[in-house]
């Protein structure tokens, strides 16, 4: 990570926190357990798991690996069971106890807006909140998911042979069948998240969305 990076991605970042802190706040008690985008993972579990990558270092993050017989999402499981309080509310208080934090687990800075754009997507679009996200932010976000394999957490196998446009930015990358819609969208949809009907459009949508759902 260089200085410059950090200086760019750590306030968006900051940011989007507060502003699903600011969403968070206005949800009624039984939203807290609405199912979210994410498969497996309510409302609630979400911010849990939002909680405990704050709060991760690279060194804590090795060890927690080796804790976790390196298996990614058992190691998820177990974060978002210890961040996971009783009440919601409590949650959100350590959210935002925690929400000017700069440490992450040892990857590239990019993923911390990967994070904050599709996880504050699986809670809002989950109960009914819409929000209006920096395309330029988002297509860093989206462009390092385009470029990262699936085994890590990218989406580069499902876009092989389509070409993304976005519908709001000056954002292109690819060839092959087309793949038009918002950026949001776009990177839900490499990030394995649906997307509502006709959000994207293109000969390559419906494969698109075949292939990141499966």
């Amino acid at each position: 990570m260089t200085s410059r990076q950090g200086s760019i991605i750590w306030p968006v970042v900051h940011d989007e926190r507060r502003a699903l802190i600011h969403d968070l706040e206005l949800l009624e008690e039984a939203q807290w357990q609405t199912p979210s985008l994410c498969v497996g993972w309510n409302v609630h579990d979400v911010l849990a798991h939002l909680v405990d990558t704050a709060k991760t270092t690279r060194l804590g993050f090795a060890r927690r690996m080796m804790a976790a017989g390196f298996n990614f999402d058992r190691d998820n499981a177990t974060g978002v069971t210890r961040e996971r309080a009783h009440d919601p509310r409590l949650t959100l208080a350590e959210f935002c106890a925690v929400s000017t934090r700069t440490s992450g687990p040892p990857a590239p800075l990019a993923t911390r807006l990967v994070e904050a754009f599709v996880h504050g997507e699986d809670i809002r679009r989950a109960v009914a909140i819409r929000r209006d996200y920096s395309p330029a932010h988002v297509a860093t976000a989206l462009d390092y998911q385009l470029r990262t394999s699936v085994k890590i957490g990218g989406g580069k196998e499902y876009a092989e042979g389509l070409r993304f446009i976005a519908s709001d930015g000056a954002f292109e990358h690819g060839s092959g069948h087309e793949v038009r819609g918002p950026m949001i969208a776009l990177l839900l949809s490499v990030s394995g998240r649906p997307v509502a009907v006709n959000e994207l459009i293109g000969p390559g949508a419906a494969t698109l969305m075949h292939r990141s759902l499966s």
